[in-house]
């Protein structure tokens, strides 16, 4: 039996990006690398390469793998870059995203979970990623500009705060929309007064909460 489950990556690959359109090569073999399993609860280690989301606990969730895939797409990652994941969760998506691009600086609410992602980060040698708690409606000013911004949890409305810290020419990929459900939507900042919105397909995130979110 595989331990490390890279027969069922490659089937996940194939089958869930592959088909679907994802053609990033090195986000493929980031897909193939990242071991899922490793992310989510023993509980529902055996459903990790299936084609769904899954509760990490505290009312979080990890994503199906192909809305991870399709939002790391999004934003255009290459090396060199410095990018904010707004919502950590469980470390899944930074992980695959620290194989793309430069520096991955992660903002999460809930910060019980970091220990334990700093720990699988650190298991599989991926030092180039920072996390620190906080409210990621806020974004994390020190670290400020960023070249892209991942949010990983649903926001009302864009937060402004996280444009502002958005380099011009820069791309954000966030769910906005009701709690019931969102549109994900892709931003383009093409100047410090001008962003251009493309709403691209329904999704359905955990809140985003935060002084520029949805209340506690």
């Amino acid at each position: 039996m595989d331990s490390n489950r890279l027969d069922e990556r490659h089937v996940m690959v194939r089958d869930q990006m592959e088909k679907r359109g994802i053609r990033n090569p090195w986000l493929l073999q980031a897909l193939l690398d990242i071991p899922r399993h490793l992310f989510v609860p023993p509980e529902v280690r055996d459903k990790a390469y299936e084609d769904r989301p899954l509760p990490i606990g505290r009312q979080q969730t990890i994503s199906q793998p192909y809305i991870v895939a399709s939002m790391i797409e999004l934003i255009e990652p290459h090396a060199g870059q410095r990018v904010l994941e707004v919502g950590v969760g469980s470390g899944y998506s930074a992980a695959v995203l620290s194989r793309l691009v430069g520096r991955v600086l992660g903002v999460e609410r809930e910060g019980s979970f970091l220990p334990e992602v700093q720990k699988r980060l650190a298991a599989l040698g991926l030092a180039n990623v920072h996390l620190k708690e906080g409210d990621g409606t806020l974004g994390w000013a020190e670290e400020s500009p960023f070249d892209a911004v991942l949010v990983t949890a649903a926001a009302p409305r864009i937060p402004p705060t996280l444009l502002t810290q958005l380099k011009v020419g820069g791309v954000m990929v966030i769910p906005v929309g009701p709690k019931e459900g969102q549109k994900l939507v892709r931003v383009v900042k093409r100047s410090e007064s001008h962003i251009l919105e493309k709403e691209l397909y329904g999704v359905k995130f955990v809140p985003l909460i935060g002084a520029e979110g949805w209340p506690d």
